[in-house]
């Protein structure tokens, strides 16, 4: 998190701080100072609620409905595709559900589990069970409320597009590769967590294929995909599972279904249990707990940027993240599994009418509903339908358009992108989004470094414009210009223009106009440099410091006290004035 922060530290220095970026900057400026204001926690519902009347309720209702029907098979399937029973899915869309929408920061924001989730969760459970999921979900939401708190919530926005594509389409990758067991109906035993392990005991076992699952998912595959032409009100998955179900019970197929490999689904809510968390739990399980976290952050916002897009809103960052941190904490509580906003189904509501978080509210009674109602039957869905679903879920979180037009685009947004990609599907998502952050920072220092740069101007040479020679400056008098951000990434340059001083001069001028951040390292080789020219009997004169920030650390540094308020000027003019004065001395 540290290096997210110094890393987005630098970016909105330059952004905001360049007398460059004109009106671009001033906008800037204006989204920065209106978020500043942003209270730390006031959930949406609270405003919305005020001039609230029946037509919006019957709107919301009947949004809420849609999007409850829509995510029963999808909370079913992220949870099985996760590792877990399928109960557990259903009752974290209605717990964190009902809690994100009655304290989040967006209006239409649904929560609750997703696809994003699934790699993450999988490798939890693995290694540590599902005890160890339930604390390592408790821990990311009390992180989610300290970055809310913090008001980490601006922070994210920083996190690069090319990083947050690579690893959504490695995680959908992954998911689709987990499905090829339950799509083909395949038997085998436990499917490697590894991806090329995985992808050779399919290939093993490939003659084990049941082709009554194969059809069965690739229909709901085809009924997926043309099920829109007919109507959006009703998903296409909900018809798959109701069609495959009863086909599969009619005529006695013979392929697995959720009841045969978990048992029968419980159709109750359980009662909450507070997990015990000691230290060497905690130290144990913080890191994929951070993971989780900073995923639920990062596509919450995500999701609450879309829908603000989508109808022309303005979401709470901060509000949000407190209320993701609530949610995940009571999921766990109730023994659920991490949840975040559903990019997918927050669109669904808007599309459907809904626009207070009334509808998210609804969206998860309804749920609730079905459990106690119809939960028994989920127990017949077949696992080659919830395969044939979570492979078009893969599909449309891959991003592949984005992909490629990332990879056309830029060197730098490319190598990004596809280490961030590699990583999550070879190795871990925890270490592609480290290493990925890791790159895009010294690429981006780099990019900047190369914007920087440190002229010794001769006033003797045939160059100088006409402002230039009207200076007249007198003899005895260097003058460098430093151009661009003088941070630790490019104050190699300025000790090199330095060095090409041959006899010192009495006095050396370093005018700074262009110079729109400054860093620890840009102030200690300012500081080496006054120290070195005043042993030759040089005196160093800074003048044109255009920018606020800077003036303000070189306050703080005290290099304004060393160098003398009088060597200190706003303009050219006034520091050649000085320097005639020194001279005359």
């Amino acid at each position: 998190m540290t290096l997210i922060s110094s890393f987005g530290n630098l970016a909105e220095k330059v952004l905001f701080s360049s007398p460059t970026k004109g009106l671009v900057n001033f906008n800037l400026s204006l989204s920065a100072k209106y978020k500043s204001r942003q209270p730390m926690f006031k959930p949406k519902i609270i405003d919305t609620l005020k001039n609230y009347n029946k037509a919006q309720f019957y709107k919301d209702v009947i949004a809420g409905v849609i999007v409850g029907i829509v995510a029963l098979p999808l909370a079913i399937a992220f949870a099985i595709a996760s590792g877990v029973s399928p109960e557990k899915g259903i009752f974290t869309a209605i717990i964190a559900g009902f809690v994100i929408s009655a304290l989040g920061g967006s209006r239409v924001q649904i929560g609750g589990p997703t696809g994003a989730f699934i790699v993450i969760v999988y490798g939890i459970v693995q290694q540590f069970g599902v005890n160890g999921l339930v604390i390592a979900t408790f821990i990311a939401g009390i992180f989610l409320i300290i970055a809310g708190i913090t008001k980490m919530g601006n922070i994210i926005k920083f996190i690069p597009h090319p990083l947050i594509v690579g690893f959504t389409t490695g995680i959908a990758v992954i998911i689709f590769s987990s499905q090829m067991k339950d799509f083909f109906g395949l038997k085998m035993g436990a499917v490697p967590a590894d991806f090329i392990n995985k992808w050779i005991a399919y290939s093993h076992n490939l003659g084990s294929t049941n082709f009554h699952a194969l059809i069965i998912g690739a229909f709901t595959l085809l009924l997926i995909q043309l099920w829109p032409r007919v109507t959006h009100k009703v998903p296409g998955s909900l018809i798959a599972i109701l069609l495959t179900t009863a086909a599969v019970h009619l005529f006695n197929l013979p392929v697995e279904t959720i009841g045969s490999r978990f048992g029968a689904v419980p159709t109750h809510l359980p009662g909450p249990v507070i997990p015990a968390i000691s230290w060497a739990t905690f130290q144990q399980l913080i890191k994929p707990a951070f993971t989780i976290a900073l995923l639920g952050g990062i596509e919450s916002l995500l999701s609450a940027v879309v829908a603000d897009g989508m109808m022309g809103g303005n979401h709470r960052s901060n509000t949000e993240l407190i209320a993701q941190g609530i949610a995940n904490m009571c999921s766990s509580i109730f023994g659920g599994i991490p949840a975040t906003g559903a990019i997918a189904r927050t669109a669904t509501n808007i599309k459907n009418g809904g626009r207070t978080p009334i509808a998210g509210i609804v969206h998860s009674i309804v749920l609730f509903g079905i459990l106690l109602f119809v939960g028994k039957w989920a127990a017949m869905i077949p696992m080659a339908t919830l395969g044939g679903i979570l492979i078009v879920v893969a599909y449309n979180m891959s991003e592949w358009e984005s992909f490629v037009s990332i990879m056309k685009i830029s060197r730098n947004d490319a190598a990004v992108l596809i280490s961030t990609f590699l990583l999550t599907v070879l190795v871990d998502l925890t270490v592609a989004i480290e290493i990925g952050m890791i790159l895009a920072a010294f690429l981006f220092m780099r990019d900047m470094m190369k914007t920087s740069s440190v002229d010794h101007i001769d006033f003797s040479a045939d160059t100088l414009d006409d402002e230039q020679k009207m200076l007249n400056l007198p003899s005895g008098v260097d003058v460098f210009e430093i151009n661009g951000p003088l941070f630790f990434g490019a104050a190699f340059k300025f000790k090199d223009a330095m060095k090409i001083i041959g006899e010192p001069a009495k006095v050396l001028i370093i005018r700074m106009k262009n110079v729109p951040i400054i860093d620890a390292t840009g102030i200690q080789i300012l500081k080496n440099v006054n120290k070195d020219v005043a042993v030759n009997g040089t005196k160093l004169i800074i003048c044109e410091i255009g920018s606020e920030q800077v003036m303000s650390e070189l306050r703080k540094a005290r290099l304004l006290f060393q160098i003398g308020k009088a060597n200190v000027t706003d303009t050219f003019e006034k520091a050649i004035k000085r320097s005639n004065e020194v001279l005359s001395q």
